[in-house]
């Protein structure tokens, strides 16, 4: 299958070579040795330095006395999602607000990337938000350990000692079944949305695509809310943070 793309045409052209050593060396043989990398992950390499540069940019122009509009724009998204990230996680969030902004900054930008011409959303590629419930969910249960230890598996147990050899596998399924939810949901949205504006655009250029496109841009931003809502949640009940000596409510 030929890369469609023209960054993803520019980097074959670079890399092709190197990539298809390395994936040689790992025992993976792809289809085109000529164009090894393909849209979706040349599009994720885009974003990635994208942000980057957009990190690099608002660092070295950091001001207290006067900050700069995307300065602005960078502390807003921060606090918006610090915000959120207190009312559900609680005393400790702070620990969690740069992994939240990180994921939700890079699946936002891959989400709203296909709107440009030329490009297309990795996200609309079930691997890649694959990839996000993956690093969502290991990341939350990795913090679950950090935070109980051994006796984070007591969250699969339930509180009934007795019944803990039902409930281990029942909640096991459970969160299991979160990273397929997670993939699903921003997947199948962000699919349709490209679809629709390709549809459309083919048929009539003007006028009536950009409806489609507020659209596209509208599920955008639910989508990446919902995904960072979630990994939200799951972190607070992994988690578990609370200070030993507020009484109970």
């Amino acid at each position: 299958m030929h890369s469609t793309l023209p960054f993803t045409t520019l980097l074959n052209r670079i890399f092709a070579g190197p990539v298809t050593a390395l994936l040689h060396a790992l025992g993976l043989h792809p289809h085109n040795p000529a164009a090894p990398i393909p849209d979706f992950v040349a599009m994720q390499i885009l974003v990635v330095g994208l942000l980057v540069m957009v990190f690099a940019i608002v660092r070295a122009n950091l001001s207290v006395e006067n900050p700069s509009g995307l300065q602005h724009a960078m502390e807003g998204l921060y606090g918006f999602i610090s915000d959120m990230s207190s009312e559900i996680v609680g005393r400790g969030h702070e620990r969690f607000d740069s992994f939240l902004t990180a994921l939700g900054l890079f699946i936002l930008s891959a989400n709203l990337i296909g709107m440009i011409p030329s490009f297309e959303s990795p996200t609309a590629v079930p691997s890649v938000p694959l990839g996000c419930a993956l690093v969502a969910w290991f990341y939350y249960h990795t913090q679950g350990f950090r935070q109980n230890g051994l006796g984070y598996l007591k969250h699969f147990m339930g509180p009934v000692l007795g019944l803990s050899w039902l409930l281990f596998p029942i909640e096991l399924i459970s969160h299991l079944a979160r990273i397929m939810s997670l993939t699903v949901r921003l997947f199948a949205n962000i699919f349709a949305g490209d679809m629709l504006i390709l549809a459309f655009f083919s048929l009539i250029p003007i006028g009536v695509p950009i409806v489609f496109l507020l659209l596209h841009l509208g599920v955008s931003l639910i989508q990446t809310y919902i995904f960072v809502l979630l990994a939200a949640v799951y972190l607070s009940e992994a988690a578990a943070i609370h200070d030993e000596h507020e009484p109970a409510h």
